[in-house]
């Protein structure tokens, strides 16, 4: 997306990503509620907000947004960029898995079998919502914009290891607090990424592509009256 597009973008085509986005984001989220239910340990963000829900007697969503608010704040005090899908990243996600919870969807796993089959599955459908995700060009997620800024901070330690270092940061003071920690942790952590990276390939789609707009222009865009 070039400057001059954005230039001449309507408001309706904004307002359309950010429904392509939340909409994602939605359905990322029975994702991320497939992974809690495989009962065999949460990805390791996941077992630090269910951590916070255990420690703080409060839903999984809302530890979720704080979580996620407060990484904003950092990715902010970085001078990281900022976009729409931040928010809406930080808010449906944690609530859609809430909203999964209470309709009671699908029992917790009793074998590890299946518990694993379920995790994977639950990691493919977040690795296509990501794709929905991000070509909405909205901004990247509070995480994902965290990772990135601190590895630009950090250009001696490759990114890869950076990620290592805050899911485990994420996983240890989640475990601390109570959160469920487990062969499906592992499975997250190192397969995630894999699974994303063939999804992506199955729907010719290369990340690297996508100019995500900043906050401050998505604004220009929608009080410009251009419909």
């Amino acid at each position: 997306m070039n400057m001059q597009f954005r230039r001449n973008q309507r408001s309706s085509s904004v307002f359309f990503s950010m429904l392509l986005a939340a909409f994602s984001l939605f359905v990322n989220g029975f994702g991320v509620y497939l992974t809690i239910q495989a009962n065999i340990g949460a990805g390791p963000w996941d077992v630090l907000s269910l951590g916070v829900s255990k420690t703080l007697g409060i839903l999984y969503g809302t530890a979720s947004i704080s979580i996620s608010l407060i990484i904003l704040m950092i990715d902010i005090a970085l001078r990281e960029p900022i976009g729409i899908a931040m928010f809406i990243d930080a808010v449906v996600v944690g609530k859609s898995v809430d909203l999964f919870n209470a309709l009671h969807v699908i029992k917790p796993c009793q074998s590890p079998i299946a518990g694993i089959l379920m995790m994977l599955l639950g990691l493919i459908i977040m690795a296509y919502t990501q794709y929905g995700y991000m070509i909405a060009a909205l901004g990247c997620g509070p995480r994902d914009t965290l990772l990135v800024g601190m590895a630009r901070r950090i250009r001696r330690v490759p990114i890869g290891i950076v990620s290592v270092a805050l899911l485990s940061l994420a996983t240890l003071l989640g475990g601390l607090l109570g959160g469920p920690v487990g062969i499906g942790t592992l499975i997250s952590a190192f397969c995630s990424g894999p699974i994303m990276q063939a999804a992506f390939v199955s729907v010719h789609f290369d990340a690297t592509h996508i100019h995500h707009q900043k906050l401050g222009d998505s604004f220009r865009v929608i009080f410009s009256g251009k419909v």
